[in-house]
């Protein structure tokens, strides 16, 4: 299982024809600078598909993407830190809970993406708990596992699946490319 084709459709800010058209959609998600377009880009084997910025908060609207022709991919606002206004941060963390758990669209999956070396925060508990009382099918994914010392990688990871709970946790590493088959395969069930 792979993925073979990722074309970027638009960005939108609300309810939109595009989302209506039955065809099945992954969301992506995680606090500002947890390196979710990385994540993106190396999934799909695409350099420049999700714009990497190193300023938080760059995505102000959900990027759809379409995937092997079959499915989108929806790279959604980072929650927690971003460089935009109190009113831009609440218009966006808006977006976010518009998507998720107001509206009627239906994730397949929702792809969590934590920072695997800070480890959970309180805002992604905060999600990941969101997430659950909505019964959302959701994936962890701890990405920047390279970043973290091989001494400290058993406590901080037995942290990070803590949190989790009964959640799968993929380890990533976008740049040392660790991970990518198993998110592949985990996206495309």
């Amino acid at each position: 299982m792979k993925i073979t084709s990722a074309k970027f459709i638009k960005g939108v800010v609300g309810a939109d024809e595009t989302l209506q058209d039955g065809t099945p959609q992954v969301a992506f998600i995680g606090r500002s600078n947890v390196g979710k377009s990385s994540v993106i880009n190396s999934l799909t084997g695409e350099k420049n598909l999700a714009r990497t910025s190193q300023f938080p908060g760059r995505t102000r609207e959900i990027n759809v993407f379409l995937i092997n022709r079959s499915f989108y991919l929806l790279d959604l606002p980072g929650y927690g830190f971003a460089k935009a206004s109190r009113e831009g941060k609440a218009r966006l963390q808006g977006l976010i809970y518009w998507y998720l758990f107001n509206s009627q669209y239906e994730q397949k999956k929702v792809v969590l993406i934590i920072d695997g070396f800070v480890g959970p925060t309180e805002n992604d508990v905060e999600m990941l708990k969101a997430l659950e009382e909505r019964k959302k099918n959701v994936v962890i994914v701890a990405n920047k596992v390279d970043k973290i010392k091989k001494s400290e990688y058993e406590a901080k990871f037995r942290k990070i699946r803590d949190a989790a709970g009964a959640h799968m946790v993929i380890p990533y590493s976008a740049e040392k490319k660790i991970g990518i088959s198993d998110l592949t395969k985990e996206i495309l069930k």
